[in-house]
């Protein structure tokens, strides 16, 4: 094995052009550091069911919500609470508008320039939540963990998609998504064991945010922003110096004019939104806003937002709701670990596929395991068909965590021009942050309304995703970030009648 790094041999492009690469030290660190992100995004998905579901929380903020709990009423309405919902989705909505910016930001200033603005807002935000002493404090937390949020979605996909070598980008870039589920397996843990801290225990768990933001600005300090970055900016020196180092060696030419090209004609845009409308970038956007809407339609935010919550609509008490809850996590954690191994080598449609069939069975037997077993009443509640139901979530967690969790955040971030990827990344974030807020806002509200039957609306989905996946979306493994327009887009059966050569008007 070579110093710095072993060989890695990208399939060669049909130029007969061949970027050398090795998995250098600076690439393993920078991707590490940078998906960080995602757990300080993982861990604010985590805490905020957990922390709503502890006595002591609801007591301070929530006192109506705990003065009905444990009362005879529908299983299905005992934390229909539209305040309750708008701490856990006060954070998206925040992160929605704040991904407008970071559109601006990662363009002008850089990826990495953009990931310390995100730390910084996390560290702001836990201690404002940390320290709440009423309602409002603890939204305007919420709402400065969600800047960094949108800050921190917006940059890192981006920066490890540009940073990883082509044969191994779609591994390093589910990083993010495994530093999300491991946010969430550790906001689970914490909260198991703050809930036994009363009646403070739950601004310790909402206090540790800050603590691993400290964790991700210090790591992004660290890292070197992406040769694209740099080279976007006009820094070309110090752009292709960067690019040497990253790919241990010093014959990059090929893959530098591959990125001075793709700077030249993203140069010319003068109204990035507006080049993103065009005719030839329509597609991509289509998939992007698609990818990102049918992620939101399986529920899992809903799930993971509210585990806690929806085990105790089943009977359990609080601790064995938390307890249930991180079982799930270590499960989410686990099932992503073999979308990293294997998304480079099954390819993104197959495990978006299979996942589908496993998603849609999950979701149909919450419905029919809710409406013949869950009744209005908490006493009748059988604990044998509560059991399978955390049974059937952990099977769906698993299907989401190696299929739609980390390729609803890596296929956009490949698959833009770079003319068009940052403001095409943009609105990918803010689709799926503005449906996590719809979500997260609604979902209590649905399953008071539904019932049973939500669960059927979320497997519906499953199966209008996966015909989507099936029929429209293109392969983008070992494909070279830069080719993708000419190497999938221009061969896709039906989205190639979009890719003409002229510049592409609007018509």
């Amino acid at each position: 094995m070579p110093a710095g790094g072993f060989l890695v041999s990208p399939p060669v492009p049909p130029s007969g052009v061949e970027y050398e690469a090795k998995i250098t030290t600076s690439v393993v660190l920078s991707t590490v550091m940078a998906a960080t992100g995602g757990l300080m995004f993982g861990y604010d998905i985590g805490v905020s069911g957990g922390v709503t579901s502890m006595h002591a929380f609801q007591r301070e903020f929530f006192p109506s919500v705990l003065k009905h709990d444990g009362k005879k009423e529908s299983n299905y309405c005992k934390y229909d609470n539209p305040g309750l919902q708008l701490f856990t989705s006060s954070l998206y909505l925040a992160g929605f508008t704040a991904t407008l910016f970071a559109s601006y930001t990662t363009r002008r200033l850089g990826r990495r320039p953009t990931m310390l603005m995100a730390g910084a807002f996390f560290i702001m935000g836990a201690i404002f939540n940390g320290a709440a002493r009423n309602l409002a404090m603890l939204i305007v937390g919420r709402i400065l963990l969600g800047c960094g949020v949108g800050f921190a979605n917006h940059a890192v996909p981006l920066f490890l998609s540009e940073i990883a070598p082509t044969r191994i980008r779609g591994g390093l870039n589910v990083l993010f998504q495994l530093n999300i589920s491991i946010g969430i397996l550790f906001a689970n843990v914490v909260n198991y064991g703050t809930d036994r801290i009363r009646p403070w225990g739950w601004r310790l768990s909402l206090f540790l945010a800050g603590i691993l933001g400290a964790l991700f600005t210090l790591g992004v300090l660290l890292v070197v922003d992406t040769p694209n970055s740099l080279v976007e900016r006009g820094r070309l020196e110090v752009g292709k110096a960067t690019l040497k180092k990253i790919r241990g060696t010093d014959d990059v030419e090929p893959e530098f004019n591959a990125i001075m090209e793709a700077s030249c004609i993203a140069r010319e845009v003068k109204n990035p939104f507006r080049n993103l409308l065009l005719r030839r970038n329509r597609p991509q956007l289509v998939v992007a806003v698609l990818l990102q809407m049918f992620q939101q339609l399986t529920g899992i935010n809903a799930i993971m937002f509210y585990a806690p919550l929806l085990f105790k609509t089943l009977g359990f008490k609080t601790d064995a709701a938390l307890y249930y809850a991180v079982i799930i996590g270590a499960v989410h954690v686990l099932s992503t670990l073999v979308s990293v191994c294997a998304v480079d080598r099954a390819g993104r449609r197959m495990l978006l596929l299979e996942a589908g069939v496993y998603m849609f069975l999950s979701q149909a037997a919450f419905a029919v395991i809710f409406r013949i077993k869950v009744t209005d009443d908490a006493d009748d509640i059988n604990r044998a068909w509560a059991i399978m139901v955390v049974a059937m979530v952990g099977i769906f967690t698993s299907s989401f965590a190696w299929s739609w969790g980390p390729l609803g955040w890596l296929i956009p971030s490949e698959m833009f021009p770079l003319e068009a990827r940052a403001t095409g990344q943009s609105v990918a974030v803010c689709t799926n942050l503005l449906l996590t807020f719809v979500m997260a806002q609604s979902f209590l509200s649905m399953l008071c309304h539904l019932k049973h039957s939500i669960f059927a609306f979320f497997a519906a989905w499953d199966v209008v995703m996966s015909l989507f996946v099936l029929f429209f979306l293109p392969e983008t493994k070992n494909v070279p970030i830069e080719e993708m327009r000419d190497r999938v887009w221009k061969k896709h059966w039906f989205w190639k009648r979009f890719m003409n050569d002229n510049g592409g008007g609007n018509n």
